[in-house]
């Protein structure tokens, strides 16, 4: 791997009643950004959290924010989402490709109201790169599902990592060195299957059984295999 690659634990599998413990565990042993899955019950069938619990978040913690949103129509729900993420320098605001009528005039509106958030664009595994013409100079981040968005628990889609290659090509040919991110079934015993992207979400892998302890220990056994396999292929 030698690109550096974070990890970004997802708080969807986090214990939500024991949330700022259980983040602040993973934060002491090295997470630098924080994922947050927000889902609609609509664009996928599940219903997660709203910008008050990420509110309520950022008054704990001050690290970057990795907000996805899964949702229809995420124009009229970014101002708030934007607003409970605060101006936090290194944060990431991410549509689907798929949710969006006008995805450059989605992609715009986000820069007007957030100058510091940085914009992602997400596919589901069934949407070819070839979706993402057009959009190269707008996008700081290509998210990339590796597994069907709605549910927390699924394996990796190996198919899906056959995109990273592509992601990378369409964005050289426009002259820009995208982030790719890849969000689904990402555990320990797959890591070195995931080389070329820049961040990976991990949610149980990290998050077990309402436990800070385990936590933390979860993050610092993901980073130690991360700097093992870095060192591996210098």
């Amino acid at each position: 791997m030698s690109r550096k690659i974070r990890i970004a634990p997802s708080i969807l599998a986090a214990d939500f009643g024991n949330m700022r413990e259980e983040v602040r565990a993973v934060i002491s042993a090295g997470a630098e950004i924080l994922h947050v899955d927000v889902m609609d019950g609509h664009f996928v069938p599940n219903l997660t959290l709203g910008p008050a619990m990420i509110q309520a978040l950022r008054e704990s913690v001050q690290i970057p924010f990795d907000v996805h949103l899964m949702v229809e129509e995420p124009d009229h729900l970014i101002p708030a989402f934007l607003k409970a993420m605060g101006e936090v320098e290194g944060s990431f605001l991410t549509v689907h490709q798929e949710a969006c009528h006008d995805l450059p005039g989605t992609i715009r509106l986000i820069r007007e109201l957030s100058p510091k958030t940085r914009v992602g664009v997400s596919i589901k595994p069934g949407t070819p790169v070839s979706a993402l013409e057009g959009i190269e100079d707008m996008t700081d981040l290509v998210l990339l599902m590796t597994v069907e968005p709605g549910f927390g628990g699924q394996g990796l889609i190996p198919e899906c990592l056959d995109k990273i290659p592509e992601v990378r090509e369409l964005f050289r040919k426009a002259g820009k060195d995208v982030l790719i991110e890849l969000d689904g079934g990402v555990k320990l015993s797959n890591l070195e299957l995931c080389s070329g992207a820049d961040l990976l979400v991990m949610g149980s892998a990290v998050f077990k059984a309402g436990d800070p302890d385990a936590a933390m220990e979860n993050m610092k056994k993901v980073n130690q295999r991360i700097h093992e396999l870095s060192v591996e292929t210098e």
